[in-house]
């Protein structure tokens, strides 16, 4: 027998006040132009590049052809909430992959690129 799923599983990641957001809103997509082009005029390209640098399958997202609800799109942004620790519901993840799928491969995309910033001399300098 099958039990059903009551809450979704906790980050594994402590973090702090600050990072418990989104970097940035579903709708900033025009934070990075050249992103958004890119996720506008292919977003199937955009984001298997984007599951590429988050560290899974570089075809995975083809697969979200599967579904009145983008599966892997829906997927990659559970997968993102719940590395960062970032606050959110089933639902509204929900939602922005059905109604925003290329706008939520740019949130992911920047949400990945400002979680990995990179270490520079001056940083390792100054602390």
């Amino acid at each position: 027998m099958s039990w059903p799923v009551v809450s979704q599983p906790q980050s594994q990641f402590v973090s702090s006040n600050d990072d418990d957001e989104w970097s940035s809103g579903i709708c900033d997509c025009c934070d990075d132009v050249k992103e958004c082009c890119f996720a506008f005029w292919c977003c199937p390209c955009f984001a298997c590049v984007t599951t590429k640098a988050f560290g899974q399958c570089l075809c995975l997202p083809l697969l979200d052809i599967c579904g009145c609800i983008p599966p892997i799109t829906l997927s990659m942004r559970v997968s993102v909430r719940q590395r960062y620790g970032i606050k959110g519901s089933l639902c509204t993840d929900c939602v922005c992959s059905f109604f925003c799928q290329c706008c939520v491969w740019c949130q992911i995309s920047r949400e990945i690129k400002s979680r990995k910033l990179p270490t520079v001399l001056s940083d390792i300098i100054n602390h």
